[in-house]
């Protein structure tokens, strides 16, 4: 029986028929007696697979109850897939935004005294003096007839408008985010006027000063965006609050441009079409396609109305995250009694020891108290799997739960609203619902997105039942009084204690052996083997926004460096977002060249939310933080590996949403590769290599408690699909009515009544998921099997991980944007998509 998926970039699916009697699958490691039958899939196409790997049973990454893994920061996303614009996504783990590195303009009033103030160009360039006709910094400043001497000597001092290549993050004030955005503006509008007014539709007139365009406002509004991020304030979210109009009104007039929408077109249907590359035709039809989709076919009076919607949801996304982050930092237990924490940890007590002296406790100790106890991710994932007293355990989930949800920081209110534009701008462009209109840049279609999650949900249901028996059975034999009344801030506490007891295997254990300089060098030593790259720290080498930033040049196989990036890992739950994600700083350009010959360098951030050093230990991770850093960098990867020189689709830009995964989950399988665990897995004092029998319990608990960690997924899925596709703001039902209804039939634990998770779900109302976060799901068939292809070659045989390894970076990170994620997978793989790896990996056997 064929077993092959079919992932078409023309959004749909279309393998052959797979099942008609249907299939039977049986987990191997967790339910050896229960059997799922797999009903016949109406997709006319292997899409059942997904059904399968996923009815199934990945580890996500997520933390609990609200999913973590973005690739940006969320502030303002507009519709231009291909374009660099910076807001979150993270993507994810998904992608849109991106900083360029950029070369501010100086007035014309100024130039006579202009000499290089802190000019941070690229450390492979310093030396030659940037090629003027690649520089966008030597274009003449349009100065208003508002602009006053004054205002232009204060801009003369501003970080944001000085000439640099990795941006002055230690050097930004709130003071510099007014000033500096508005007088990036006033040129770019100038810049846009020139654009429409010379326009013709070849690259040269075209394509290349469009780059340039989005690329200045990128980098500047990248910058501030990513410090709102990671090192939060009010003054800085004040300013950002009153630019962001003004940013999202120039991006509007950029994106609804009709001689751009125009001259696009013409190249569309000009006789040069055929000549162009595959990459310049993918940048065009996507540029068509998103020009659309931002209103440029709108007529006055309903593209104004579309304008005020995307106003609007500019700020509300932004005060939907703010209230997120003020909400999770305004919970603080201090503890005095340590019967009142016997269970957590020491890793877990000397950071709330650590939290308690921040906060003026200060002779706290990890012994001795007091200790502090946050919903900050560590810390609160600590309590609900480890601390014995049930009655913290219920306070921390409740409030976890309840986040964002009373009083001032209510997003309640902010959710509906959301969703009403989001409907009103989906019937102003023709679409039914907003879902539709997300779908319209993916793979995938909303009945093709339903029909999977219930397929899948259908499949998971009796094994998350059995989960919660196993439960119930486990906690009643260590005489739990709870357990024929195991609640939600049960589940997770008892959930450890079974996974110790099954498999003999303590996470908190085995964070000795992950210390984070050991699990970089041992990530930075499979880069090399699969890519043949030299990762090396560059410390001091560029600005960063806190001490414990680190910074790192990639080095190709000449030792010339091809690519940085920065990392942020530790928690700071006062000021940071929660989650983790991959941010482009810099992309590769050809047209933005430093030299005027070589394409401009990437650089990347990634961030993630781990335990940080306690004390004198450096940070000890959980094997699930191990895999977080594994994905990010996957991410960070595609980014930086890439070839494509065409900088509207290099990297992770133009990559439809439901395959931009890939890389991502891809590395997180190396965390199970023996090798890969025994160079990262080394004790942080003596040296010694992870036990090869603890080894062997992480490889059989990979898909333990997996029908319950497939229904916790696919809750939120489906409940995002319903909320952008069904639900009717105003109608008989609330939010969080939808939620309960999808909840029956995803959660075999009802959610509380007062539940109000949503008013946290950053992924769709502050993120790039909105109507996408299916998009996890879909990209594991092309991740697992990617990894097949090491495992056929052999992963004990050096030489064939070599070779499959450059296959992998020529292709999967080599092409960008620029071609079919499908074009991309065959041409690694030599043949199309199969879910066999994914239900290998995930235990899973299948019958005929």
């Amino acid at each position: 029986m064929s077993q092959t998926v079919v992932f078409s970039s023309a959004r749909k699916l279309s393998p052959p028929n797979m099942l008609r009697s249907g299939w039977w699958i049986r987990p191997v490691h967790n339910y050896p007696q229960a059997w799922i039958r797999i009903p016949s899939f109406s997709f006319t196409g292997h899409f059942l697979p997904i059904l399968l790997l996923m009815a199934t049973f990945s580890l996500s990454r997520s933390i609990q109850l609200q999913p973590v893994c973005f690739i940006k920061p969320y502030l303002f996303k507009p519709n231009f897939q291909s374009y660099p614009y910076h807001s979150l996504k993270s993507r994810p783990c998904p992608l849109w935004s991106s900083s360029f590195s950029i070369c501010l303009l100086h007035t014309r009033a100024l130039s006579h005294h202009h000499h290089r103030r802190n000019t941070l160009l690229p450390p492979h360039t310093i030396g030659p003096k940037p090629s003027r006709r690649s520089t966008p910094s030597v274009r003449s400043f349009c100065i208003s007839a508002s602009s006053t001497v004054a205002e232009m000597a204060d801009n003369g001092s501003n970080p944001l408008l000085k000439e640099f290549y990795f941006p002055p993050f230690d050097s930004i004030e709130a003071s510099h985010v007014r000033p500096g955005i508005r007088a990036l503006l006033k040129q770019l509008e100038c810049d846009l006027e020139e654009l429409e007014r010379t326009v013709e539709p070849t690259w040269p007139k075209l394509v290349e000063p469009l780059e340039r365009i989005v690329d200045r406002l990128a980098v500047v509004w990248g910058a501030v965006s990513h410090l709102k991020a990671v090192k939060d304030n009010a003054d800085l979210r004040t300013a950002i609050e009153e630019v962001q109009p003004e940013k999202v009104a120039f991006e509007l007039k950029l994106g609804q441009s009709k001689p751009i929408y125009n001259a696009f077109k013409a190249i569309r249907e000009s006789s040069d079409w055929e000549a162009l590359t595959g990459a310049r035709k993918r940048i065009v039809e996507a540029q068509i396609k998103e020009a659309v989709l931002n209103g440029v076919a709108l007529d006055d009076e309903k593209r104004e109305e579309f304008n005020k919607i995307e106003q609007e949801l500019a700020k509300l996304s932004q005060k939907f995250g703010e209230n997120v982050l003020d909400s999770t930092k305004k919970f603080e237990k201090v503890i005095t009694d340590k019967k009142d924490i016997e269970g957590l940890p020491a890793s877990a007590l000397g950071l709330a020891a650590q939290t308690a002296v921040s906060k003026g406790h200060e002779n706290a100790s990890a012994e001795s108290g007091p200790w502090m106890i946050t919903l900050d991710a560590p810390s609160f994932m600590a309590v609900v799997q480890h601390a014995k007293n049930r009655t913290l355990r219920e306070e921390v989930y409740r409030a976890y739960i309840s986040r964002a949800s009373s009083e001032s920081l209510d997003n309640t209110a902010i959710i509906d609203q959301i969703l009403k534009l989001r409907l009103e701008k989906a019937k102003l462009l023709g679409y039914n619902n907003y879902a539709e209109v997300s779908m319209a840049s993916k793979m995938a279609t909303v009945e093709k997105a339903e029909e999977l999650l219930e397929k899948l949900r259908s499949a998971s249901w009796n094994p998350a039942v059995q989960d919660m028996e196993d439960l119930k059975v486990f906690a009643k034999s260590q005489g739990a009084p709870e357990a024929d009344n195991l609640n939600h801030w049960d589940t997770s506490f008892w959930s450890e204690r079974l996974r110790e007891s099954k498999y003999d295997l303590n996470e908190e254990e085995l964070r000795p052996y992950f210390s984070f300089p050991k699990v970089m060098d041992g990530l930075f030593s499979l880069a090399h083997k699969l890519f043949g790259i030299n990762v090396e720290p560059a410390d001091g080498l560029a600005p960063v926004w806190m001490s414990d930033v680190k910074f790192y040049r990639v080095n190709g196989s000449s030792g010339s460096p091809i690519a940085y990036f920065y990392f942020d890992p530790y928690s700071r739950p006062s000021e940071k977002r929660g989650g983790a994600w991959m941010d482009e700083v810099v992309g590769r350009s050809r047209v933005l060249s430093q030299d005027g010959s070589s394409p401009r360098l990437p650089v990347a951030h990634m961030v993630c939310n781990q335990m940080p050093p306690v004390g004198d230990k450096p940070s000890l991770m959980t094997f699930r933080e191990v895999e977080t850093v594994f994905h990010e960098f996957g991410h960070a990867l595609q980014h930086m590996l890439t070839k494509q020189d065409e900088g509207l689709v290099a990297g992770i830009r133009n990559i439809e949403w439901d395959a931009v995964e890939l890389p991502s989950q891809f590395m997180e399988n190396w965390c199970y590769h023996r090798d890969t665990l025994m160079s990262i897995g080394k004790h942080y004092e003596t040296g010694e290599s992870i036990p090869d029998d603890i080894y062997k319990k992480l490889l059989a608990a990979r898909t333990f408690r997996a029908g319950s960690q497939s229904l916790r997924q696919l809750r939120f899925a489906t409940l995002d699909l319903q909320l952008h596709s069904k639900y009717v703001p105003g109608g008989p039902e609330s939010i969080f009515d939808v939620d309960r209804r999808v909840s029956e039939k995803t959660q075999v634990l009802p959610p509380l009544a007062e539940d109000k998770f949503l008013c946290g779900f950053s992924h769709i109302f502050a993120g790039g998921y909105a109507a996408g976060y299916y998009s996890y799901k879909w990209a594991e068939v092309l991740s697992a099997d990617a990894f097949s292809a090491f495992e056929d070659a052999g992963l004990n045989d050096d030489k064939a991980v070599k070779e499959t390894g450059h296959r992998f970076r020529e292709t999967v990170l080599a092409l960008g944007g620029g071609k079919a994620p499908l074009e991309v997978f065959v041409e690694f793989r030599g043949r199309e998509p199969s879910p066999e790896a994914l239900l290998r990996h995930n235990g899973l056997l299948q019958v005929a």
